[in-house]
């Protein structure tokens, strides 16, 4: 298994595109499209938010009933959130028009769209993107990478990655691409994340593994404590890598499911240290914990706290925020047994031993807090159970983004 260089073209038989449409932006790419040459088997995983954007509610029918897809088309700039039925006509006449280009129907076709909630789209912009989409379609790795910077809104950098292994002796690969950098708090999948694969499985394998792999990954991130109208993760898989088709949990399944969350590991990773003025990325990792429920409720705990946030962004080593948070989590534990690192490039270094502060040197400790990846490892010592959960610093610049976003 290896990293390669890519992201939704890397697999066999994708293409994408991107353009500058001007649906809000005038002076950058604003709109994506994702084209596989076959017919794909599907999975996905929506946004529980009980206010569902137009795109979502079309393609929770098209995952669900479709018999197969072959294409995703997204816009940046407006969300089509809260549009009521002229939102969901210019979601449909938006997927339409992608079918009519490309040969589809239209229930072939995923939308996905991200941006200020409670505006219409305007539909000119949007077919003009269409046709000039489809006619630049590649299979080019830059083609990959330049729709990935497309469906940024905040974002400060594209998000993507490829990964290649083997089944049944043929070359497999998982691509992906996401956005994501505020109202992230999911709690079901993701933000916005596109993933291709040539891999052959059934429908509901497919689906399983996306399911169950967004729990550990996408369902561990938290930005801002909101969770958006449009969150959608698509995983597409067109057999094109000739492998036999996977059709019970064996060892190529598994196989697949690593590759898989690898993947979505990674970008997931890369969308909470985006985070809307983040400087850097907050990773917290519960062990010895009674078991896997707790040891999530505790990890999320702290990496949503915004005292914990504020702290890691003036490096300080505030611990007894850490120790706080876990405490109101709602998980029942013994506080004197608790043991508490962090730790980053600079080296590793224990804060507090069975509940009270350690002997370490604050000057250490802020060095280690400086870089751009820290880590805060928490040893409950009650039990095996373990998990990570994924966050960022709060700066003044969170609300400076969101003070004015929708101008």
């Amino acid at each position: 298994m290896k990293i390669i260089n890519g992201g939704v073209t890397a697999a066999k038989g994708y293409q994408a595109a991107s353009v500058a449409a001007g649906i809000k932006y005038q002076d950058r790419k604003d709109m994506a499209l994702i084209y596989s040459e076959v017919p794909c088997t599907v999975a996905g995983t929506f946004t529980r938010n009980i206010v569902k954007a137009a795109p979502v509610r079309w393609d929770q029918e098209v995952v669900k009933n479709s018999k197969g897809v072959q294409a995703i088309i997204v816009n940046s700039g407006i969300a089509n959130a809260c549009t009521g039925a002229m939102g969901m006509e210019n979601n449909k006449a938006m997927a339409e028009a992608v079918a009519e280009k490309l040969k589809l129907t239209a229930d072939m076709v995923l939308t996905a769209s991200t941006g200020v909630i409670g505006k219409q789209l305007n539909m000119e912009p949007v077919f003009n993107g269409i046709n000039q989409l489809v006619s630049t379609l590649a299979t080019t790795i830059e083609a990959g990478t330049l729709a990935a910077e497309a469906i940024m809104t905040t974002d400060t950098c594209k998000k993507e990655l490829a990964i290649q292994f083997e089944i049944d002796g043929k070359t497999v690969t998982v691509g992906g691409m996401s956005k994501g950098s505020g109202m992230i708090h999911p709690n079901m999948g993701t933000m916005l994340a596109f993933l291709t694969s040539d891999v052959a499985i059934s429908k509901e394998l497919l689906q399983e593994a996306l399911y169950e792999d967004v729990q550990s990954t996408y369902n561990m991130i938290s930005i801002d404590g909101d969770t958006s109208t449009n969150d959608s993760c698509f995983l597409l898989a067109n057999g094109l890598a000739g492998n036999t088709v996977i059709t019970t949990k064996d060892d190529n399944y598994y196989r697949f499911v690593e590759a898989l969350n690898v993947v979505n590991t990674a970008l997931a990773k890369q969308m909470a240290g985006d985070g809307e003025g983040a400087t850097k990325l907050l990773e917290v990792k519960v062990v010895n914990a009674v078991s896997k429920t707790e040891a999530i409720t505790l990890s999320k705990s702290v990496a949503t706290s915004s005292l914990v946030k504020t702290a890691v962004y003036g490096n300080d080593a505030n611990w007894g925020r850490i120790l706080c948070a876990l405490g109101y989590a709602g998980v029942d534990f013994d506080p004197e047994k608790v043991d508490l690192y962090i730790e980053s490039v600079d080296g590793k270094l224990k804060l507090v031993e069975d509940g009270i502060e350690a002997d370490y040197s604050e000057e250490y400790a802020t060095k280690i807090l400086s870089g751009k990846e820290v880590c805060a490892i928490i040893d409950m010592k009650m039990g095996e159970a373990m998990a990570t959960a994924w966050g960022c610093d709060l700066t003044y610049d969170y609300i400076k983004i969101n003070a004015d976003y929708r101008s």
